[in-house]
C-alpha cells in the first residue's frame, strides 16, 4: 500500500490521465441504453467493479473523477491493496475529510457498458459503512457522453456528444459547468410574493427536491414552516438544519408549487460558493432530462412524476 506523509486529496486525481472505454455506445455508434431503478428518489445503476458481485451504485453528478467511490470497507477485496494509495475525500458534513484507499486501474461495468482505467476508491469512513447502497458513479458516464435519464422507462441512454439527442419537444435550459457540476438559473418564492433569482446546481445523489444553502447575506427568507431537523449524513459527518416548504420554484417555463425543501448551513452542506441551492433527484425525477454538458445545455421534458405532490 502506498502512503504519503500528507494525505492525497481526491480532487487531485483529476490531474491523472484519461482512461479508455472498452464498449462505446451502440445503435449505429450513437447510443447505448443502461437500465436503472428509482429507489428513495435516487437513481440506482446495477454495476460491477473488477468483476465483483452486482453492486447498487448511485448516479451522482457530483462525482468529480472517472471511477467509483464505494461506501463499504468490505470492498477492499476488489482492489489490489499493494498498489493502493491512501487518499482524503472531502464531502458534506461537519467533520474532517475522510480517508479511503484508491487504485487507478479498475474496471467498471454497467449494463452493456464497460470502462477501464477507472479510479476505484474504497471508503474507510465510519459514516459510510451503514449506507444502504454500495457507492456512487458519475463522471465515467457524464464526462464521456450526452446522458439522457428517462424516468418514465427507468433507463439511462448514453448518446455520442456529436449527435443531437433532443428534438423540439424538449425545453433547453442553459447550464455552466463549475467544479464538474451543472449550474443553472431559477427563481424561488420561499414565502408567497417574494420572488428571488437563484443559482442552483444539480446533485442527483441528493434524494431531496430542493436544498437551500444558509449563509450570511442570503437573499431569501426562511419560511415559517421550517422546523429544525437532522438532514442526513455526508462523507464528513452529520448535517443538521431545517425542513419546510417553498411556495414556488421556477425553472424556465416550469413552475412547481409547495416544494419540499431543506435549509442547510452552506459551510457544512456544500463547498460550492457560487450556489444558492441544490436541485436533488426528488425534483429532477419530475422531468426526463438530457445532460448535454459538452454544449452547455440541460434539456427538460415533464415525466410521469411531474404532477406528484412533494412529500
Amino acid at each position: 500500500m502506498n502512503t504519503t506523509s500528507g494525505a492525497i486529496v481526491l480532487a487531485a486525481a483529476l490531474l491523472l490521465g484519461e482512461p479508455a472505454a472498452e464498449a462505446a455506445p451502440d445503435g449505429g455508434g450513437d447510443s447505448l441504453t443502461i437500465p436503472f431503478r428509482l429507489e428513495h428518489s435516487r437513481i440506482i445503476i446495477p454495476s460491477s467493479v473488477n468483476g465483483s458481485r452486482p453492486l447498487a451504485l448511485i448516479l451522482d453528478t457530483g462525482m468529480p473523477i472517472e471511477g467509483a467511490y464505494l461506501f463499504h470497507e468490505e470492498f477492499v477485496s476488489e482492489i489490489d491493496t499493494a498498489r493502493a494509495a491512501v487518499v482524503r475525500v472531502p464531502g458534506a458534513g461537519a467533520g474532517e475529510a475522510s480517508t479511503a484507499l484508491m487504485v487507478e486501474d479498475g474496471v467498471i461495468a454497467c449494463g452493456g457498458y464497460t470502462v477501464t482505467g477507472q479510479r476505484i476508491i474504497v471508503s474507510r469512513s465510519a459514516h459510510t459503512q451503514g449506507f444502504g447502497s454500495d457507492g456512487v458513479i458519475g463522471r465515467s458516464l457524464f464526462g464521456r457522453h450526452t446522458l439522457e435519464v428517462d424516468f418514465d422507462r427507468e433507463v439511462i441512454i448514453l448518446h455520442d456528444t456529436a449527435v443531437a439527442a433532443a428534438d423540439s419537444s424538449w425545453y433547453a435550459v442553459p447550464v455552466t459547468a463549475s467544479n464538474e457540476l451543472p449550474f443553472l438559473q431559477g427563481e424561488i418564492e420561499t414565502v408567497p410574493g417574494e420572488v428571488v433569482p437563484v443559482t442552483v446546481y444539480v446533485d442527483l445523489a441528493s434524494r431531496d427536491a430542493l436544498e437551500l444553502l444558509m449563509r450570511p447575506g442570503q437573499r431569501w427568507t426562511m419560511p415559517d414552516s421550517a422546523e429544525s431537523s437532522y438532514l442526513g449524513t455526508g462523507l464528513s459527518g452529520d448535517i443538521s438544519g431545517y425542513r419546510g416548504r417553498v411556495a414556488k420554484l421556477r425553472i424556465g417555463p416550469y413552475e412547481l408549487s409547495d416544494v419540499a425543501a431543506v435549509f442547510a448551513p452552506a459551510e457544512v452542506r456544500s463547498k460550492q460558493k457560487k450556489a444558492d441551492g441544490i436541485l436533488g433527484c426528488g425534483l429532477v425525477m419530475r422531468f426526463n432530462v438530457i445532460f448535454d454538458l459538452a454544449h452547455g445545455v440541460l434539456y427538460l421534458k415533464p415525466s410521469r412524476h411531474y404532477g406528484e405532490p412533494f412529500r
